[in-house]
C-alpha cells in the first residue's frame, strides 16, 4: 500500500478524527484516482487510510481510523449495514429515505436515497466511484431492491477528475416515483429531479410548515422558489385536513422552472387538491414577485423562502449574503403581523451563525421585529457528525413577525 507522509503538525484534524486532508497538508506521496493510501504523520505515525484523489484540493478523503481495518470489500458491507440500520432506529416517516450521507456515515462521497422501491446513489470522489460496482452490489443485495439509478452528474465529480455519469447502474424501467411522506404523497424524477431527484432533507420542515399553517388557519399563505411542491402540497393538504381550505384561501407557489411548477401542479392533483383556482402554481421570477405583491399592497400570513444554492463556497459568501438578505426583507415585508416566515439556506459557504445575521439584518432594514420560533437543519436522516462541522449544510429558521406595531417618533414623544 502507498504512503501519503503529512508535513509536520498537518495530523492534527486527523486525529480529531475529521476525514478530510487537503493537498497543501501532504509533505510526499502519491497515488492513482481512488486507490487506498495509508496516512502517516511527518514521524511515520500511522493515522488513518484513506482513498487519493490527485486532482482535487481534498488529495484524501478518510476511509478509517483503525489500523487494523482492511479496505474491501467486507468494510463497506460493514459501513453500508450500519447506515442503513441507523434509518431504521430513526423511523423515518416516508419511504424517500436518505439511506448513506458520505462522510457522516464514514463513506466519504456516497450518497444513496431511496425513493420506494428505487434506489438513487450519487459516487462523487475518486474513491467512491473506485469501489462504484462492489458498493451498487451490496446496496441491493442488503435492502432487497432491483433498482438503483446513479446520478454522479453533480459539478463535484469535475474537482476529482471525474466525467459526470447518470442512467440506471441496476435494473431499468420508468424514472418517476411516488412516495409517501407524512400525510400526503409526492412524485419525483429520479432521472431529472433536482440532486437524486428530491429534497428529503425538508421531509420535517415541510411537516413543521404544514403544522403551523393548519393551527393559524392561515388565509394566505406564499411558496417562493417552490420546486416540484413538497411545502404546498404539505400546507393545502393541512388546510384541507383541517376545513381551512376554502374559497376565501390562497395559497401562491413560484418557481422560475416551467417544469417544476407542472410537476408541483401534478401533485397537488395527487393528493386530490388538483384544479382549485385558491392554489396557484406560477412560473416567475421570485425577486420581481416579491416587490410587485409590495406595490400592490398584498400581505400574507405564512411564507416560504427556500432558494437554490446561493453560495458554494466561501468565497462566494459576501455575494450571496446580499441575495439572501433581500428576499428577506421583502419577505418580512409582506408578512401580516403574527405571520410566520420559514427561511432557508442550503448554501456550504453561509454558516448558521452567518445566516442568523442575514436574517436580523433583513429584519432591521424591513423595519420589523421577528421572534425566532425554531432552529431547523436536514432531516434526520441527513446526519451530521461531531468531527465533521462541514456536514452542517442546510439552515433554517422559523420567525413570526411581532404583533407590536411599529412606534412613530411623534406616538413615543407623546
Amino acid at each position: 500500500m502507498k504512503t501519503i507522509r503529512l508535513k509536520p503538525g498537518k495530523e492534527r484534524s486527523l486525529l480529531r478524527r475529521h476525514p478530510w486532508v487537503y493537498d497543501a497538508a501532504i509533505a510526499k506521496g502519491k497515488a492513482d484516482p481512488g486507490e487506498t493510501v495509508r496516512v502517516e504523520s511527518d514521524k511515520g505515525q500511522l493515522l488513518a487510510f484513506g482513498a487519493f484523489s490527485p486532482t482535487s484540493k481534498i488529495r484524501v478523503r478518510t476511509w478509517s481510523f483503525d489500523e487494523a481495518e482492511r479496505i474491501d470489500e467486507a468494510f463497506f458491507q460493514r459501513r453500508l449495514q450500519a447506515a442503513l440500520a441507523t434509518r431504521e432506529r430513526l423511523g423515518v416517516a416516508s419511504d424517500g429515505v436518505r439511506l448513506v450521507h458520505g462522510e457522516s456515515d464514514g463513506l466519504p462521497g456516497v450518497i444513496v436515497d431511496r425513493y420506494a422501491d428505487t434506489l438513487v446513489a450519487q459516487f462523487l470522489s475518486a474513491g467512491a466511484e473506485r469501489w462504484k460496482e462492489t458498493i451498487a452490489d451490496l446496496l441491493l443485495a442488503l435492502t432487497g431492491l432491483t433498482r438503483l439509478y446513479e446520478r454522479s452528474d453533480s459539478g463535484v465529480r469535475q474537482l476529482e477528475g471525474l466525467a459526470p455519469v447518470k442512467g440506471w447502474l441496476r435494473g431499468g424501467g420508468d424514472t418517476t416515483v411516488v412516495i409517501q411522506e407524512h400525510d400526503w404523497r409526492l412524485s419525483l424524477d429520479v432521472e431529472e429531479g433536482h440532486k437524486t431527484g428530491f429534497y428529503l432533507d425538508q421531509r420535517d420542515s415541510r411537516k413543521w410548515f404544514a403544522d403551523t399553517v393548519a393551527r393559524l388557519r392561515a388565509r394566505e399563505v406564499l411558496n417562493c422558489y417552490c420546486y416540484t411542491g413538497g411545502f404546498t402540497v404539505a400546507a393545502a393538504k393541512a388546510l384541507h385536513d383541517v376545513g381551512a381550505l376554502d374559497a376565501d384561501t390562497r395559497l401562491l407557489s413560484l418557481d422560475s422552472s416551467a417544469p417544476a411548477i407542472a410537476r408541483a401542479e401534478a401533485n397537488l392533483a395527487l393528493n386530490g387538491l388538483g384544479e382549485r383556482p385558491q392554489l396557484a402554481c406560477r412560473v416567475a421570477d421570485v425577486n420581481a414577485s416579491l416587490r410587485e405583491f409590495i406595490k400592490a399592497g398584498r400581505q400574507f400570513d405564512a411564507i416560504v423562502l427556500d432558494p437554490p444554492k446561493f453560495a458554494p463556497t466561501a468565497a462566494h459568501a459576501e455575494r450571496a449574503a446580499r441575495a439572501y438578505k433581500d428576499i428577506n426583507r421583502l419577505a418580512f415585508k409582506l408578512l401580516r403581523p403574527g405571520g410566520v416566515l420559514f427561511t432557508y439556506s442550503c448554501s456550504g459557504g453561509i454558516g448558521v451563525e452567518l445566516f442568523h445575521k442575514i436574517v436580523a439584518s433583513a429584519a432591521n432594514d424591513a423595519g420589523v421585529d421577528a421572534h425566532i420560533l425554531a432552529r431547523l437543519g436536514g432531516a434526520p436522516d441527513h446526519p451530521m457528525t461531531t468531527a465533521f462541522p462541514e456536514g452542517e449544510y442546510l439552515k433554517g429558521l422559523v420567525l413570526m413577525k411581532s404583533l407590536l406595531a411599529p412606534i412613530s417618533l411623534d406616538e413615543s414623544a407623546a
